[in-house]
């Protein structure tokens, strides 16, 4: 029994992507779809996390100050950080630097919020390594002006010239279209990037002072990721998350093969944990009927892409001896969903060295593999990625 139940698991979960793309393609940005009478003013606090190396973070504060949109003021929090060579100044910037350090990104965010200059509207998180688009903060204006309390821009790669890196990109690519683009076009919500993300002020101090947040800065590196707890307090607040794949935020890639166990083992643990969550917002969203909860749900209690083929493979070579029916349904429903990548991709209209990095995949997905068994001690094994690619939004617009 047990066999028959996770082979139609897996199949279903194979085949889930493409009937998300089908639906999508036949509906409208939500955005579209509300009448905006007045573009509002609103006001935005761009908090950027920077731990150790606050200096990577100056062309992101750099590509802020040049917002199309003025009204927003910039807080870098410099969590252990040497700040010594930091002389930028700017009325709509802020330097932070807490003492004694604060060793957790959650902790850096709400003593930002604690240091207001003003009341803002909405609050944005970046990460020190990003950058912002020109347009970013106009863009998200235009989708908080038409209502919209949770607004996920699109993370892109600043760096793809590393094998790597671009193996790295193509998965951004395919979650972006699957689980962030076609997901508020069809009803439900986007999926939270960790960076890039726009939420009102009132929402999202109230996850910050909220349950699982307060108990869990406290557990160190065994605390659930930020963007997790952040998209389950607003979809249990009721709310939607909508994404809009113009404002764009450039994310340095991981560019080393230890660099990805470091990440994914970091993210593959957090997963687990919010596997309770996922599952209830699927039985919570089928009983009461609530299309946003139920798909939402789905789409994050979904197994990670490598762990989802290497299972099907495994059930495919059992299924040989035991059914060999299921074995070939197995097969087709992963053919489905190999062409479902392919196609995502071409629909994001995914760079040539993305596709390229297919050759990368066997390794990558090994050291994703090496990083599952790294769960076993977090405090120990989950490290601080370290970013280096310093570059300016302006060149990655012209090299675009």
């Amino acid at each position: 029994m047990f066999f028959y139940i996770l082979s139609s698991a897996i199949i279903f979960f194979l085949l889930l992507p493409f009937f998300i793309v089908l639906m999508g393609l036949a509906s409208n940005d939500p955005v579209s779809r509300k009448r905006i009478s007045k573009i509002e003013n609103y006001s935005y606090a761009n908090i950027i996390t920077a731990y150790r190396n606050a200096d990577i973070a100056e062309p992101l504060v750099q590509s802020l100050i040049k917002q199309s949109h003025p009204n927003h003021h910039i807080y870098l929090v410099a969590d252990n950080a040497d700040v010594s060579k930091w002389t930028f100044q700017h009325p709509q910037f802020t330097l932070l630097k807490p003492e004694p350090a604060l060793n957790l990104k959650v902790k850096s965010i709400i003593y930002a919020t604690e240091r207001f200059i003003e009341l803002h509207d909405y609050i944005v998180i970046w990460d020190a390594d990003n950058l912002a688009h020109p347009k970013f903060l106009e863009i998200i204006n235009a989708y908080a002006s038409a209502g919209f309390e949770a607004i996920q821009g699109q993370r892109t790669a600043k760096n793809i010239d590393n094998k790597i890196a671009a193996a790295d990109a193509l998965g951004e690519y395919y979650k972006n279209y699957i689980e962030r683009f076609l997901p508020p076009r069809i009803g439900s919500s986007s999926i939270i990037s960790g960076s890039g993300m726009a939420v009102k002020t009132e929402l999202y101090q109230s996850y910050l002072y909220g349950e699982d947040i307060q108990q869990g800065q406290h557990l160190w590196k065994k605390m659930m990721q930020e963007d997790k707890i952040l998209q389950n307090h607003i979809m249990h607040a009721g709310k939607r998350i909508v994404y809009s794949k113009d404002a764009i935020c450039y994310d340095e890639k991981v560019t080393s093969a230890d660099a990805v166990e470091t990440q994914r083992s970091r993210w593959l643990y957090s997963y687990f944990q919010n596997f309770p969550n996922s599952s209830g917002f699927t039985l919570k969203g089928l009983f009461t009927l609530n299309w946003n909860k139920f798909l939402f749900g789905l789409i994050t209690v979904s197994p990670p892409l490598f762990i989802l083929v290497g299972l099907s493979a495994f059930v495919f070579f059992i299924g040989l001896f035991i059914h060999p029916i299921i074995s070939v349904a197995i097969a087709l429903a992963d053919i489905i969903f190999v062409g479902t990548i392919f196609w995502s991709l071409y629909l994001s209209d995914a760079p040539k060295s993305v596709f390229q990095s297919l050759t990368s995949l066997p390794e990558f997905t090994f050291r994703q593999l090496k990083g599952l068994f790294k769960m076993v001690n977090p405090n120990k094994n989950f490290k601080h990625s370290e970013h280096k690619v310093a570059v300016k939004v302006e060149d990655i617009l012209q090299s675009k």
